[in-house]
């Protein structure tokens, strides 16, 4: 529809018509309806001038001619001309956010509960939350950062574009002259060419020796195209976190096996995390973290059951091994001498092996439950010293460095005391979203990091016409294995 068709209340007669005759411009009917059902308040305009703000949008959608053009014909404070640009700054401020807020392309996370997953908006409520923001600054702010790893993974890229890709495109030998070298990197003759070498190896996640050996030679002839792709499959893999202004919620990032708190759209705090070896794998998904379970019991994932099966009875006993007989409310207490244990070794015969609690429990004192078929869930360990070494070491689930600094975050301050029973269930003062991402480059204070790529899911170097947001495998279907596990992941019976 035309501008002409809306006009701010402030403004005279026939103001709008005399608008539309300035510069018409053609504003969405959605846009229209917004305007329609607040009376047409403005947005962007206070009294008889253009709020900050406007700039500040102008800046987020990239200066559009025709944009900056309405803004700067506004200033001078016309009344047609300020309901132009406020219409047209609304108009673009929904296009934004709708191409900004997409969802990704190959969105490979799954989401268990509703409510976490990116949404389409319709015009009317971009607006609408814009309009009643406390601070449109910081609203618009929150709005263009998305989540803390998107917002990082753009700035980073924009950095990595200026620092690096510019560099000139040379193929190095085995053993390149160093005059060669230098201007591969855009080092002077008297510049500091193993300092060169050495940031270049940080940024790339390659050991930092200062001498460029073959990992850094093969890198560089990789070219810049080839990280940048890397860079933009990672963003499109942030995009399956959607903005959640004022939410408080977990990421895990299970490439660098490390956990962020984030509050308030930033991270508040961190932890190292133990997740799944590459032959089980913790998948991408999204879910609630409803209660905790204090004094828990641990019941043996399916492949752990047969491995422990080898050892017979006198093993299962050492290890403070209960055997029952399924995993459902109603299983039933076995006899460890009387279990055919070559049976279930080799698969034939299914039982279940829980730990009981304790401070020799593999689940430490505490874990923390999000319902779902999958059996992932994050919990305390007394195995310390793994979190000095490979990080991924665990049969999916999220093993926590700081288990009770993380109980108290949950919490909110109000840690739950332990009764002392098994299985003691408490419930969180609110449910609160746990986002398990993976991210093979990372943002750092000066730009990027990339990591490795332990689940081998990057593009590999035969899939360069695919598109980069491919990269991202989907999360595994539930199978019977898994759906043990899930079963396992259960609160335990009480005996």
């Amino acid at each position: 529809m035309l501008l002409g068709t809306c006009s701010l209340p402030s403004l005279p007669p026939a103001s709008a018509a005399r608008a539309a005759a300035v510069a018409p411009a053609r504003i969405d009917e959605d846009v229209a309806a917004f305007y329609r059902a607040r009376e047409f308040q403005p947005v962007w305009v206070s009294g008889r001038t253009l709020r900050p703000e406007a700039r500040i949008l102008l800046r987020m959608t990239g200066n559009p001619p025709a944009l900056t053009a309405a803004i700067t014909a506004a200033e001078t404070g016309d009344p047609q001309r300020l309901t132009r640009a406020d219409l047209m700054l609304s108009q673009a401020y929904a296009d934004y956010v709708r191409t900004h807020h997409r969802r990704p392309a190959a969105n490979g996370m799954r989401y268990i509960d509703g409510g976490l997953a990116p949404e389409p908006h319709t015009a009317a409520a971009i607006l609408t939350d814009a309009a009643e923001a406390p601070s449109l600054a910081a609203h618009l702010e929150a709005v263009e950062r998305i989540n803390p790893a998107f917002a990082g993974l753009s700035r980073g890229l924009t950095l990595y574009r200026a620092k690096w890709s510019r560099l000139p495109k040379i193929t190095l030998p085995a053993n390149p002259p160093e005059p060669l070298l230098r201007r591969r990197l855009g080092v002077a003759p008297t510049g500091d060419l193993p300092a060169r070498l050495s940031d270049f190896q940080r940024v790339h996640g390659l050991p930092r020796s200062g001498r460029a050996d073959p990992a850094t030679l093969a890198a560089l002839n990789r070219g810049p195209a080839h990280y940048e792709q890397l860079i933009l499959a990672n963003i499109e893999r942030a995009r399956a976190i959607p903005a959640r202004p004022g939410a408080r919620y977990l990421l895990v990032d299970t490439a660098s096996a490390q956990l962020w708190t984030i509050e308030d759209g930033r991270i508040s705090s961190r932890m190292r995390v133990i997740v799944g070896k590459r032959s089980m794998q913790t998948p991408a998904m999204a879910g609630l973290i409803r209660y905790a379970v204090l004094n828990p019991y641990w019941n043996l994932p399916p492949d752990l059951i047969r491995e422990r099966a080898r050892k017979g009875a006198r093993g299962i006993a050492a290890e403070r091994l209960e055997v029952l007989s399924d995993w459902s409310p109603r299983a039933r207490r076995l006899d460890p001498r009387r279990v055919d244990w070559r049976a279930v070794a080799a698969g034939r015969r299914l039982v279940n092996l829980r730990q009981t609690p304790g401070a020799h429990n593999m689940m430490g004192r505490v874990k923390f439950m999000l319902p779902n078929d999958l059996g992932i869930y994050l919990h305390d360990t007394p195995l310390r010293a793994l979190f000095g070494g490979d990080r991924r070491q665990s049969s999916g689930c999220v093993r926590l460095e700081d288990a009770a600094r993380l109980e108290r975050w949950l919490f909110q301050g109000h840690t739950p005391t332990a009764n002392g029973t098994p299985e003691q269930r408490v419930d969180l003062p609110e449910a609160v979203p746990v986002y398990i991402a993976y991210f093979t480059v990372l943002p750092s204070e000066d730009g990027l990091v990339f990591q490795a790529d332990p689940y081998r899911r990057d593009v590999r170097p035969g899939s360069a016409p695919r598109r980069a947001a491919r990269a991202i495998r989907a999360a595994p279907a539930a199978s019977r294995a898994r759906r043990a596990r899930a079963a396992a992941a259960r609160p335990a019976r009480r005996p």
